[in-house]
């Protein structure tokens, strides 16, 4: 049986943000699934460190599981705390930035 979630143990409840350590000066990322239609991806950022100025050709959410970032979409700024959620759009400019230590879910749908 061909298992398309991978780095998470299947048929348990799981808190998310356990699922990575914060290392100093260091962003941590873990791949859940990934695909040309889509990817899922854990991140930790430790405080001040950031994903710099870029876009993707897929709808970006992003949901907080820790902590506080900043995100910026397009030039506007949006503070993201934990359980909360943002959709960067395709193809739009957006960075994030750890305002202390953060953890997020990066759910990405190419079409």
């Amino acid at each position: 049986m061909k298992n398309f979630i991978k780095n998470l143990e299947h048929s348990k409840v799981l808190p998310l943000a356990s699922e990575l350590s914060y290392l100093d000066g260091q962003i941590v990322s873990k791949t859940l699934a990934q695909n040309d239609q889509h990817s899922l991806t854990l991140f930790a950022f430790d405080q001040d460190e950031e994903i710099s100025t870029h876009s993707s050709d897929g709808d970006a959410l992003v949901y907080a599981l820790d902590g506080e970032a900043k995100i910026v979409i397009s030039g506007e700024e949006f503070s993201l705390k934990a359980g909360e959620a943002i959709v960067m759009p395709a193809n739009q400019p957006h960075s994030v930035y750890a305002k202390e230590p953060f953890k997020m879910l990066l759910i990405v749908l190419f079409s």
